[in-house]
């Protein structure tokens, strides 16, 4: 299902100058149904009440669903964008590291879906998302 010969190194090497690096994601788990990352809650993640802003939760939820979906597919041949992502933030924090795991629910011909759960340092759920994703086709041009 995954491509795990992906390593962490890699995953992690290509958030360089991107969002993900912005807000600290680091990539910590994968096998071949699930990918995981944590992500500090601190100043970059904080909204003005200083507790974890509810994007930062979607942006760590879609990362997890986007990578893990480009990595069920023949890269030569496939890619895949989101579609549609559906957040419930359920606890709040202030500080500390939530951990988010990617599982997939639905991996179709067209579409994929992936159930993401993260979780405080306690295990308690914080946020709970659904990402659908699109299968697009490389055309050759």
């Amino acid at each position: 299902m995954i491509n795990t010969a992906v390593s962490l190194d890699i995953l992690n090497q290509t958030s360089k100058n991107t969002m993900v690096e912005h807000l600290g994601i680091i990539y910590t788990g994968m096998g071949p149904d699930f990918i995981s990352a944590k992500m500090p809650v601190d100043h970059r993640t904080h909204q003005p009440h200083g507790i974890l802003h509810g994007g930062a939760s979607v942006v760590l939820a879609e990362t997890l669903g986007s990578v893990a979906a480009n990595l069920s597919v023949d890269q030569e041949k496939y890619y895949c964008v989101g579609l549609e992502v559906n957040s419930n933030h359920v606890r709040s924090m202030k500080e500390g590291w939530v951990q988010g795991t990617a599982i997939p629910i639905h991996i179709g011909k067209t579409t994929q879906i992936w159930e993401i759960r993260i979780n405080n340092e306690q295990q308690q759920l914080v946020n709970i998302s659904r990402l659908t994703m699109a299968v697009l086709k490389y055309h050759k041009d």
